[in-house]
């Protein structure tokens, strides 16, 4: 199915290497976040006082302004940073923004549809994936770095509770807006958008390229055991990306993905459905198989009507 080439690969209006390019982008991507700490720590403290920042730092979730603070450090030190440095390396950097970027609109809406049932209908796929990354553990040799990454993951559960903690349609919303939407816009821009194209460039080969840009995205998410999946996710986006030409079609899968988490997780806690976020045993072998056969089917009538291929071309 994905065996075809892609899209043929345009000449790029840059001569800087690409493994330089990665360690530009790499650069900015400390420093930029960097600045970003210090500013979120300043309005933190001047809105919030000295203590609810380093309540922040410990998430002491017992103070009602922490929330607060874990918002503008999410927004200040990471969304935004995320979104503004892959803009800035492809405006002024490698002066391409249309390469590097792909925010063209020029394909057709119904891929928005077909990318809604390949992530509505991956779950099943996605729960097999968790369910396998859980039981995998490192060498013994290796057991103290995997129980600081365990350490390191509850720390960022904590986090993650205290900002989801949704009290009425107002926090949902906002949620929504920054979890789905902004940070969607911003990891695709960057990953999908000038990592895999600096990959592209690298390799030769957009396979390669969406592949270790996907290994690379989900470990810039610092979480080994949801890593599997996260995996997946990267690869159906950068697929998405690249037979369709635009980052946006990755952006609304990406949304799709954390916004309903998001809407679930709001649902759960005010007892609107009984499943619960966390349960990664919802489903049966039946719906494991006919998940990955039916997304695989919709992939491939994706790039089909994406590349412009009738239907049935095999």
């Amino acid at each position: 199915m994905i065996k075809d080439p892609i899209k043929d690969i345009k000449p790029y209006q840059t001569d800087i290497h690409p493994l330089l390019q990665l360690l530009l982008l790499f650069f900015f991507l400390i420093f930029v976040p960097g600045i970003g700490y210090f500013v979120a720590k300043g309005i933190s403290t001047m809105l919030y006082g000295a203590k609810t920042w380093t309540d922040v730092g410990t998430f002491n979730i017992a103070n009602p302004q922490v929330k607060n603070g874990l918002w503008i450090l999410q927004i200040v030190s990471t969304t935004i940073p995320l979104f503004a440095v892959p803009v800035l390396f492809a405006r002024f950097i490698v002066r391409d923004t249309s390469t590097y970027l792909k925010s063209t609109f020029s394909f057709p809406p119904v891929l928005f549809v077909l990318i809604f049932s390949i992530m509505l209908f991956s779950s099943p796929v996605m729960e097999v994936l968790v369910n396998i990354n859980q039981k995998l553990t490192l060498p013994a040799p290796l057991k103290a770095i995997e129980d600081l990454m365990r350490a390191m993951e509850q720390q960022a559960q904590k986090a993650t509770e205290a900002m989801l903690s949704m009290k009425n349609i107002g926090d949902l919303l906002f949620a929504i807006l920054v979890v789905g939407l902004l940070t969607a816009i911003a990891e695709e821009f960057l990953f999908r958008g000038c990592i895999q194209t600096i990959f592209v460039k690298w390799t030769g080969n957009i396979h390669a390229a969406i592949w270790i840009t996907a290994i690379a995205f989900s470990a810039f998410h610092m979480e080994f055991f949801s890593f599997l999946p996260r995996v997946a996710l990267g690869v159906f986006f950068g697929y998405f990306v690249a037979w369709s030409g635009s980052v946006w079609t990755s952006v609304w899968a990406h949304f799709l993905n954390n916004g309903s988490a998001v809407l679930i997780t709001y649902l759960y806690q005010h007892k609107l459905i009984n499943l619960n976020p966390d349960d990664q045993h919802v489903f049966n072998y039946g719906a494991y198989v006919f998940s990955l056969i039916f997304i695989l089917i919709l992939l491939y009538i994706y790039r089909n009507i994406a590349r412009k291929k009738p239907m049935f071309d095999f």
